[in-house]
């Protein structure tokens, strides 16, 4: 039986990283890159062929999309503009490498992408359109929703929620039964002890909120305010 085939939607580093496990893994024939950026068409990115862009999808009635995108806000965008081409969730590839176990009573959404060295220990369920770079651990009854982003070597203990869109950075953790927020930040190497509100950026050991773009510049203004009065 011939084996699928998937088009990798970005030609991004998340791309190339992804085309490793779907090449060890041998379940689909990658048939190319779709991506925005006309100088690329034609070209070949570590053995893919970029096709065309992304508006171009619409010929992929028999092709498997997958999103490789490396921000959960990007990959979201793109995946509403492929809804919009008539594309269905039950159509995007899952991607895990060789290397992840996935245990029976683990879930793992339509459009995610499990690299090397990802563990789930028993009872985590993964969103759609989830990204989970090397050796990122998943503990017992972890939740993830959609269009999360774990960077190379995040870990989580046990009974953590992760919201839609949120992204973990680079060696960080989080304490068990801790919540990260709808599209907030983890910064790397942090140490996440409480709940992460939605939509901020936390960094440190142990995480501390950040100031956001508004919330720097009205500090700064009234820094100025008081040095003038």
């Amino acid at each position: 039986m011939a084996a699928e085939r998937i088009v990798l939607v970005a030609a991004s580093g998340l791309a190339r990283e992804t085309l490793v496990a779907i090449r060890a893994a041998g379940e689909y024939d990658v048939a190319g890159i779709l991506d925005d950026d006309q100088s690329l068409h034609g070209s070949v990115i570590d053995g893919a062929r970029v096709l065309a862009g992304i508006d171009g999808a619409g010929w992929l009635d028999n092709v498997r999309p997958l999103v490789c995108v490396g921000l959960g806000r990007g990959r979201e965008k793109v995946v509403s503009r492929l809804d919009r081409q008539g594309i269905p969730q039950s159509q995007y590839a899952t991607i895990v490498d060789p290397s992840v176990r996935v245990p029976d009573n683990c879930s793992v959404g339509y459009g995610s992408i499990l690299l090397a060295g990802v563990v789930l220990t028993t009872c985590v369920n993964l969103g759609r359109h989830v990204v989970a770079m090397p050796q990122t651990t998943f503990t017992h009854d972890d939740v993830v929703d959609d269009y999360a982003t774990f960077a190379a070597g995040v870990s989580l203990g046990g009974g953590v929620e992760i919201a839609r869109g949120a992204y973990l950075g680079m060696n960080s953790s989080v304490r068990q039964k801790v919540r990260v927020g709808e599209g907030s930040t983890l910064g790397m190497g942090s140490v996440l002890l409480q709940d992460l509100p939605p939509g901020e950026i936390w960094a440190g050991v142990p995480a501390r909120s950040l100031p956001g773009p508004h919330r720097l510049f009205d500090e700064l203004t009234l820094a100025h305010s008081k040095e003038a009065s």
